[in-house]
C-alpha cells in the first residue's frame, strides 16, 4: 500500500462515517487540529500513540497504523504553482506579501529564517457585517543564518566578515 493508498481509505470513511475534521481531530488529540488533519492527508506524522488512536478510530491495520508514524514526503502531490483556488490564493499571497515580509523580517530578527518545523499555525473564523472572515495565524522559531567553514582560522575570518 501507498501512502495515498491509506489516504483514500481515509477519506472514505470520513465520509462515510460522516465525521469532520473537528470531530477526527479531537478523537485523536495532543497537537493542533491542523497538524493531525495534514498527517491524515499524508503531509506530516502522527506520533505513535496519536497513529494508535487514529488505527482504532479508522479501524486500520498494524502496518496502516504504522504508516501515520512515518516521516512522510511533505507537500507530494501538490502541483507548483497550486491549481485548487483555495490553496493557489495562499500561494499569491505568499508571492505578493513575501517579499516584504522577509524585509521586514530580516529588519526585526537580523539575517535567518522562519521555521516551519519549531511552528504554530491557527485558524480561526472572525464574524463580520460584510461576510465572515478567514485569520490564520502563523508562529515560526526565529532561526538565524549560521556562517561556518572548514577550519577554525576560516570560520574565525568569516565572522569578522559577517
Amino acid at each position: 500500500m501507498k501512502r495515498s493508498d491509506l489516504t483514500e481509505k481515509i477519506l472514505d470513511i470520513k465520509r462515510e462515517k460522516e465525521w469532520s475534521w473537528s470531530y477526527i481531530a479531537g478523537e485523536i488529540g495532543g497537537c493542533s487540529d491542523i497538524l493531525i488533519v495534514s498527517a491524515l492527508l499524508g503531509h506530516m506524522k502522527l506520533t505513535k500513540s496519536q497513529a494508535a488512536v487514529a488505527g482504532k478510530l479508522f479501524g486500520l491495520s498494524k502496518t496502516e497504523i504504522a504508516m501515520l508514524n512515518e516521516v512522510p514526503v511533505r507537500g507530494a502531490g501538490v502541483p507548483m504553482p497550486p491549481t485548487d483556488p483555495l490553496i493557489y490564493r495562499l500561494y499569491e499571497l505568499v508571492m505578493i506579501n513575501g517579499p516584504a515580509l522577509k524585509v521586514l523580517i530580516e529588519e526585526e530578527f537580523g539575517d535567518g529564517i522562519m521555521s516551519a518545523i519549531d511552528f504554530d499555525l491557527e485558524l480561526a473564523r472572525v464574524a463580520s457585517p460584510k461576510g465572515d472572515r478567514v485569520k490564520i495565524g502563523m508562529c515560526g522559531k526565529f532561526l538565524p543564518f549560521k556562517y561556518t567553514a572548514a577550519s577554525e582560522q576560516h570560520r574565525e575570518r568569516h565572522l569578522e566578515e559577517a
